[in-house]
């Protein structure tokens, strides 16, 4: 048994003083308030963890270094597809561990990664067909972090287009051929599998049932761009959320990453089957995506989630209040969304299959997150006030899964993970 003894703590009630917390196990075995001061103190406002629900680890190497001339999300991905084609298990491992630890060192103990770069370069099979995911594994395992391998099915570079050369690393060539692959994966105390349909335009439409067929959490891109929702219009005569109703694919497994561009049934629709949305805010404005329909979503009864995606920021109060700031810009109206409505969307591990976390309860999964209240961004807040005042670096402490992973700002297992970053970066594109 450990115990903790938080300064704050914000509880499913509300925010209390003086909360000890027992940990056995890794789940939280008791939380009371009103404590006297014993056991590992935690100085500040203590969070349950926050829940990263949508990544492409690798687009981490693309940070600063898409700006010039200007740019489109086209050409953008013309960039990111360069840096897929450079890529190998070794490699990826290198740069995923450093990625990783800079999530925890944010305030995040789960992520959601929607892997789709699966194979060697022509699309040839590793010896090992997972070795791509299991590197992730290895470097989410390092870095202390819970990881959800959402396992990306992409068999199409576009509606009726055969993959190009650097797609063909992404395509098993079947949704059959996906899934056996997909089997092979096992999962572990702090490992999960879950599948995702990249987009509407990457899985053509007699496959997404099969996709869509397993019992884990099922991810999918959709209505990121205007461009997705025309062509999907043009092929198939609907929108690609009325495809995915069509198919069967819409329900409580099914978390839609971005849904930014969305017709009044495609929310209707979406709320009926209790799906998720995982807006990515900080991706979303760097690409020029648009302003998905945040507050709509939820009270048609959509379930909100956030995700880091580009990692062009890794910054869980950042993505968080931007779902707010957001709103704000786009309805001329401020109190979009309660502070409790942030930091449940915030901290919905459920998104991707970690249902017994995200709340500081007995029974829960023992992840804390610990936010400094005297840094020059936070001093004089009222503490409820962190989601619109705090960074990523207020982040004092990080515990996951009951274990220690950041004191007082330095990740405990991985040393300076800026130097690991700048490390593999500059290696990658130099090859």
């Amino acid at each position: 048994m450990t115990t903790y003894w938080c300064e704050r703590a914000w509880l499913p009630d509300g925010i209390a003083d003086a909360v000890r917390i027992e940990v056995d196990g890794g789940k939280i075995a008791s939380v009371t308030a009103n404590s006297p001061r014993e056991g590992t103190v935690l100085s500040g406002l203590t969070l349950p963890g926050f829940a990263n629900g949508h990544s492409h680890a690798f687009h981490r190497a693309l940070r600063g270094r898409t700006h010039h001339e200007r740019g489109t999300f086209w050409t953008w991905r013309e960039r990111m597809y360069s840096l897929a084609s450079r890529l190998d298990p070794d490699s990826y491992y290198r740069l995923a561990r450093g990625v990783y630890a800079e999530m925890v060192l944010a305030g995040y103990t789960s992520v959601g990664e929607f892997h789709y770069l699966h194979h060697a370069p022509g699309g040839k099979p590793y010896a090992e067909p997972n070795a791509m995911g299991e590197a992730l594994r290895q470097a989410a395992r390092d870095a202390g972090i819970r990881l959800t391998l959402l396992d990306t099915c992409y068999l199409a570079g576009g509606i009726g287009v055969e993959p190009d050369e650097v797609q063909q690393r992404f395509s098993d060539g079947t949704a059959t051929g996906w899934a056996q692959r997909v089997g092979e994966l096992r999962e572990d105390g702090t490992f999960r599998v879950g599948g995702a349909i990249h987009s509407v335009r990457a899985v053509p439409e007699d496959h997404l049932s099969e996709v869509a067929g397993g019992t884990g959490p099922l991810h999918i891109h959709l209505s990121e761009q205007r461009a997705e929702n025309e062509q999907c219009l043009a092929a198939y005569g609907r929108t690609p959320t009325e495809l995915l109703h069509d198919h069967g694919v819409l329900g409580e497994r099914l978390t839609a990453v971005h849904a930014t561009h969305l017709t009044p049934e495609d929310i209707q629709r979406l709320g009926a089957a209790r799906s998720r949305a995982c807006f990515c805010p900080t991706t979303e404005r760097d690409l020029g995506d648009g302003i998905g329909p945040a507050r709509t979503l939820l009270d048609a009864g959509v379930r909100l989630s956030i995700g880091s995606d580009s990692n062009a920021v890794v910054d869980a109060f950042e993505e968080t209040r931007a779902l707010e700031l957001n709103e704000r810009l786009a309805s001329e109206k401020r109190g979009r969304f309660t502070a409790e409505e942030l930091l449940a969307a915030a901290t919905d591990h459920g998104a991707v299959g970690w249902d017994e976390v995200g709340a500081l309860a007995p029974g829960a999964g023992a992840d804390l997150v610990t936010v400094g209240l005297g840094s020059v961004r936070t001093a004089g807040i009222e503490p409820s006030g962190v989601v619109f005042a705090a960074s990523g670096a207020d982040v004092r402490d990080v515990v996951v899964a009951g274990r220690e992973i950041v004191r007082d700002g330095t990740h405990q297992l991985i040393d300076r993970p800026e130097t690991v970053l700048a490390k593999e970066i500059e290696a990658l594109w130099q090859s």
